[in-house]
C-alpha cells in the first residue's frame, strides 16, 4: 500500500531529516517527495510504500504525530487510495 504524507509548519531545519530519519529506520521507501517554503510556511508531500509491515499505518500515523508535536508542524498520512479520490476532478 501507497501513503501520502503531508507536513505543514513554520519553516526550521530538520524537518525533512527528522522525517525522512524515521522512515528509513522503519524501512519505509519515499517513492516520492517535492517540498516548498509558502509564505513562510514549509510545505512537503511524499508518497511513501508502505508493504514490508515494518509498520501499520495506524502507527505510522501515531509516531507522525509525536513527531509533529515536537517539531509544531502539521503531519498528515492518508492511503494513496484516498488522497486519490478526493483529488479526482
Amino acid at each position: 500500500m501507497n501513503a501520502i504524507i503531508t507536513v505543514v509548519g513554520s519553516d526550521k531545519v530538520g524537518i525533512i531529516a527528522t522525517v525522512s530519519k524515521y522512515l528509513a529506520d522503519k524501512k519505509i521507501n519515499i517513492l516520492d517527495i517535492t517540498q516548498t517554503i509558502l509564505s513562510g510556511n514549509f510545505v512537503m508531500m511524499m508518497m511513501v510504500e508502505l508493504k514490508n509491515d515494518t509498520v501499520s499505518i495506524d502507527e505510522l500515523r501515531q509516531e507522525m504525530d509525536k513527531i509533529a508535536q515536537n517539531m509544531s508542524v502539521e503531519i498528515n498520512i492518508m492511503s494513496e487510495k484516498v488522497f486519490s479520490s478526493m483529488h479526482r476532478v
